[in-house]
């Protein structure tokens, strides 16, 4: 199954997800007029707006949702095994990656915005699967969608979270292979499942908490480690961009070079254009679907560009050459070793639980709306009992897996998904770029832009909230 696993991955990154992904991202940039950089400080005003229901969620609720999500166990073990395996150039295009994509996690997320729909306590729902059936009119796509993500998110991504926290283990001396894997997967089940057991809002809570610090940590320790070894940070990008233009290595043995390293976990860590985040974007109470859009291009920045780079430089300015047999946590742990010592693995064993966490509450709040899409109601509380104790047992045995078919399982559940969801909002992208344009001319007039589905020609008919 491994070796299966391998070789279709090898073809499904290269070269189909390399030119689909990039090809999307500079699309959507050039039809916006590269909004990463025009509209990036009206992000950040967006998100400061409160909603105006006191239950509703608001736009910072749902960025925390979605950053959890994305802030995991990929920005530490995920950076530190593409540049183990690919060479210090993967993480220029984790750069480049983040920076188109972001226009890419724009238009997904004000899609899910527009086609969302009304719970029956008010809250707003939806993604990708409700755009593909009220867009497009086709409810069995939107069905494929809907298991490739809860098989992604519920499976491949949460069994990896699991398998990446354990792995942090290894370098102390009572790990004993097997039998620890085992008690720590079972402690982050137990923590996780009290969590999800209470449901979509217990998430967000949780998530809304813990992200902001756990990440202001986390880039203050790379901060340290930045001014501690300052002597070697000209060398440390000349490496990766030396590296990134190996040309010769890159297409001598594409499956393990820089570029596909990069765009792999790249990809795993900030989701651009896969349709998760769209998920968590829906349920945002916003008064234009366009802020919400804004304020999950910020995500993909925050993720990738923030501490997927704090993680990439206090490994790389340590001195530590990186190497097969380091990949995943150990790699970054030997780096903080040289100045903190063993205190140092354990700053990143800390740190890998607490986005282990996170990130297993974010994922499964994908889960629960494209099981609702799936049941085309709230699912039955017995239903969900289930469905979170089944979710709950998968993350224990995920801690026992082997490093490279828990790599390889997510890999492969994560291109399908980008499989469906990036034709699909290229041929939707339209309307986004509709309400994009409302959004300005609203903001050109002095106006807090308020939506109204007709001003873009939008039918009525095919909506819920908006009407």
């Amino acid at each position: 199954m491994r070796e299966l696993l391998s070789a279709v991955n090898g073809v499904l990154y290269y070269p189909i997800l390399i030119i689909v992904l990039l090809a999307c991202g500079f699309y959507f940039t050039i039809r916006t007029k590269f909004i990463q950089f025009g509209l990036l400080g009206e992000a950040f005003k967006v998100i400061t707006e409160k909603p105006e229901g006191k239950d509703d969620v608001s736009s910072f609720q749902a960025l925390m949702v979605s950053t959890a999500s994305r802030v995991g166990t990929g920005n530490i073990v995920g950076v530190a095994n593409a540049i183990c395996l690919g060479g210090p150039g993967a993480v220029f295009w984790m750069w480049i990656i983040a920076l188109i994509g972001g226009a890419s996690a724009f238009i997904e997320s004000t899609l899910a915005q527009i086609y969302k729909k009304r719970g029956s306590d008010g809250v707003s729902y939806g993604g990708p699967s409700y755009y593909i059936e009220n867009a497009l009119g086709s409810r069995g796509i939107g069905v494929l969608f809907a298991v490739a993500l809860i098989a992604t998110y519920a499976v491949g991504f949460n069994m990896l979270a699991s398998f990446n926290l354990q792995d942090s283990f290894r370098v102390y001396d009572f790990y004993v292979p097997g039998k620890t894997s085992w008690m720590i997967g079972a402690v982050l089940a137990v923590l996780a499942g009290y969590c999800i057991l209470g449901g979509g809002k217990r998430i967000i809570k949780y998530t809304s908490l813990l992200v902001p610090v756990m990440g202001v940590i986390f880039v203050v320790m790379a901060l340290i480690m930045i001014v501690i070894n300052a002597k070697n940070i000209p060398a440390m990008f000349g490496m990766i961009f030396e590296d990134a233009f190996n040309f010769k290595a890159i297409f001598g043995g594409v499956a393990g070079s820089a570029l596909v390293q990069g765009i792999k976990r790249g990809l795993y860590s900030n989701e651009a254009g896969m349709g998760s985040a769209p998920n968590a974007a829906a349920s945002a109470s916003v008064s234009h679907p366009v802020k919400q859009g804004l304020v999950q291009m910020i995500s993909v920045f925050l993720d990738t560009l923030v501490i997927c780079s704090a993680t990439a430089f206090m490994s790389l300015a340590s001195g530590i050459a990186p190497t097969e047999e380091l990949a995943g946590a150990p790699f970054v742990q030997a780096s903080l070793a040289t100045v903190f010592g063993r205190y140092g693995n354990l700053f990143i064993t800390v740190s890998l639980a607490l986005f282990a966490f996170t990130t297993l509450l974010g994922n499964l709040y994908y889960v629960d709306s494209c099981l609702t899409y799936l049941n085309k109601k709230t699912p039955s509380k017995t239903f969900m009992l289930c469905y979170r104790i089944i979710a709950t047992i998968l993350i224990f045995v995920g801690a026992g897996m082997e490093m490279s078919l828990a790599w390889d399982i997510a890999d492969f559940l994560m291109g399908v998904m980008c499989l469906i969801n990036i034709p699909t909002i290229i041929i939707l992208g339209g309307t986004a770029l509709k309400a994009l344009d409302d959004y300005k001319k609203q903001r050109e007039e002095g106006k807090n832009p308020v939506f109204k589905a007709e001003t873009i020609g939008i039918d009525t008919s095919k909506l819920d909230y908006w009407k």
